[in-house]
């Protein structure tokens, strides 16, 4: 196959339809920038967990003198020294216990002061209103449930909660962002098949009699369809490389700069770059790939050779 003519053919094609073509890059790298972002926001979600929950604990809180009025597992009182004592060894032969802190009342009001001094509330706040409490960090922290079976319905214990809770809805949310990211990216997706579809059908029209003379003299069908395959395909990496330039763009500027993300929120762990270039040879490969086999199957019904 002369390289000289497909080349000139694939110009052909892209001058007669540039408007077509124009839609398709669009159209490709709207849905691949949604298919790398959905990716991206997955693997943040991750990187957020990994992050996350190995920083947070269980906490055990244990009744205090006030809860007895308010609190009906703690009618009995406040916790005791042996309720306590033995609540800390039970926690120390857990398999799933990786280390155990006890916060007395007047660690948990320090804490408190530092965190909500400035709050009005906060100058209500009384050391001995502060519950005692074990800072439980576990191997696992999935297997949560196992420490809240364990000692939630025991004498002098308050309440047992796990930090995650706070974090889920985070991460919940950003999951389905991500979800709808592959929604939207899958209509795009549709609507560019169909572009593609539609712009290999219009090539192949306007092109019918070079077509039938290359029929005439013999030119086999992969040589004949060649063209608007490689066409098809060229316009898709088109749109592959706009929708990587997207993705690195969008990168720098929300977390790097511009919105700066990374310094507005130190304590999230975002993603790094690496990340990023990993995804962008598969948005490539799909930008290529994609349309080369779109215009092979409309061929097949438009061109027959």
């Amino acid at each position: 196959m002369r390289a000289q003519f497909v080349l000139s053919e694939i110009g052909v094609g892209l001058r007669r339809n540039l408007t077509m073509t124009f839609a398709v890059v669009v159209s490709v790298a709207l849905s691949l920038a949604l298919f790398g972002g959905a990716l991206l926001m997955s693997e943040q979600v991750s990187v957020m967990k990994d992050y996350w929950y190995d920083k947070v604990n269980v906490s055990i809180f244990l009744c205090n003198k006030n809860d007895a009025a308010t609190t009906p597992k703690c009618v009995k009182g406040a916790a005791t020294a042996q309720q306590r004592d033995q609540i800390k060894g039970d926690l120390q032969k857990m398999d799933i216990v990786q280390n155990v802190h006890y916060e007395t009342s007047d660690e948990a009001f320090k804490h408190y002061k530092e965190r909500y001094g400035d709050s009005p509330i906060a100058a209500t706040i009384t050391p001995d209103q502060m519950p005692e409490s074990f800072r439980v960090k576990l191997k696992d922290p999935e297997k949560y449930q196992v420490v809240a079976t364990a000692f939630a319905g025991r004498d002098g214990v308050q309440s047992v909660q796990d930090q995650r809770d706070i974090l889920q809805n985070l991460f919940d949310l950003m999951s389905g962002m991500r979800i709808a990211a592959l929604g939207v990216m899958a209509l795009m997706l549709v609507i560019a098949l169909m572009l593609i579809v539609n712009t290999v059908r219009v090539s192949a029209f306007s092109r019918r009699r070079e077509t039938g003379i290359m029929r005439l003299v013999g030119a086999s069908s992969f040589y004949i369809q060649m063209p608007f395959i490689m066409e098809a395909a060229f316009a898709g990496l088109i749109g592959g490389a706009v929708a990587c330039a997207m993705l690195l763009v969008g990168r720098y500027f929300l977390i790097d700069h511009g919105l700066a993300l990374a310094q507005k929120m130190e304590l999230v762990n975002f993603i790094g770059w690496d990340a990023v270039l990993s995804k962008l040879p598969l948005v490539l490969a799909i930008g290529l790939l994609m349309p080369a086999i779109a215009a092979f199957i409309a061929l097949r019904k438009y061109l027959r050779v």
